[in-house]
């Protein structure tokens, strides 16, 4: 994507990857736990493509390969089985492990939160991913999104599995990191992935008296109260670290648009075809490939730029500005009361 490789004030670009962003960095001694890793973000994706092509998998990689021991929160075992497996074939000194997650289930993620908390594994890193997607040009078809749909906890599921089950994830991490925080004098980093999408959801932002209904329910601006949220989430817990004086921040992010496999369900067009080459041409000068998605994820997770930086939003592995309602404090409060009662009931 050379339309797009001005570099910013960090010396990164939206066409910069993972692996050099995070150059040099020796990150041994760190855990992270990444979730949603089967599930990339992207617009030009079936939804169903697995852990060998999402920005996920590449985000376990690097950080593996700089070091960090991995421990991927997966739906599906199988598939992080595959995952660790082709990471410690590319590197042999990889530590990376797979745990069931299912954070569209609150009983999922109290699960893997007490596994993973009587495991005695420190945790510094708490990256979380996209899990629910929507998608464009998929199977012959076009522009896609999840109709409503409740999850198992009877919330409607784009908002409970993009943040609300990451948010009670954190909750139930939270004195992990900040024991690890204490222990080894090494800053905790907290990244919730989130979308540009956060800038168009709901004109009230978080339908907190209609979480639920259905008749008013609009498949993208759901998305896009989804993204909000965890923009919101991050800024709270910035709030609620710098007040508590815990060494630990929190940040958002947009990970960019991400083209794979464009044509994979489309056998009208032959490999060769001059309309096919022209259109994943075209894409590939303004979306971004699965190194360079992953990039700002490991760019705020690792690079010592980031250090002490906490309750902004990034954009191409620099500083962005994130929407108003995005940066509304009470709103951000409100927000956390909110899932507090949620998780509790």
């Amino acid at each position: 994507m050379w339309l797009f490789n001005r570099k910013g004030s960090s010396g990164f670009s939206s066409s910069s990857t993972a692996e050099e962003v995070t150059h040099g960095v020796d990150a041994s001694g760190l855990t992270a736990i990444v979730t949603g890793l089967v599930r990339p973000e992207s617009i030009l994706i079936d939804e169903r493509d697995g852990a060998s092509s999402g920005i996920g998998t590449e985000t376990a990689r690097v950080l593996a390969l700089r070091g960090v021991h991995v421990i991927m929160g997966v739906r599906n075992m199988a598939a992080g089985r595959d995952v660790k497996e082709a990471i410690v074939k590319e590197i042999p000194s990889a530590k990376v492990d797979a745990m069931e997650l299912d954070l569209s289930s609150l009983a999922s993620v109290r699960n893997f939160a007490s596994d993973f908390n009587s495991s005695g594994h420190p945790l510094n890193l708490l990256i979380k991913m996209n899990d629910f997607i929507f998608s464009i040009v998929s199977n012959n078809a076009g522009i896609m999104a999840p109709p409503f749909m409740l999850s198992k906890d009877n919330l409607e599921l784009q908002f409970a599995t993009n943040y609300l089950g990451h948010f009670l994830l954190a909750n139930l991490l939270l004195d992990t990191m900040k024991k690890t925080a204490h222990e080894s004098n090494r800053e905790g980093r907290i990244i919730n992935v989130s979308s540009e999408f956060h800038r168009y959801p709901y004109p009230e932002g978080i339908r907190f008296d209609k979480i639920n209904d259905q008749s008013g329910y609009k498949k993208f601006q759901a998305y896009g109260q989804s993204k909000l949220a965890n923009v919101l989430h991050a800024n709270e817990l910035m709030r609620r670290f710098k007040e508590d004086g815990v060494n630990i921040t929190a940040n958002s992010l947009h990970p960019g648009v991400i083209a794979t496999n464009l044509f994979r369900h489309n056998t009208s067009l032959a490999d060769d075809n001059p309309i096919r080459v022209f259109l994943e041409s075209a894409a590939r000068l303004v979306l971004k490939n699965v190194q360079q998605g992953a990039a700002t994820t490991c760019y705020v997770a690792l690079n010592p730029q980031v250090k002490g930086v906490s309750g902004e939003y990034f954009s191409g592995c620099n500083l962005a500005k994130a929407s108003s309602m995005a940066k509304d404090a009470e709103l951000a409060k409100k927000l956390w009361d909110f899932s507090m009662n949620l998780v509790n009931k």
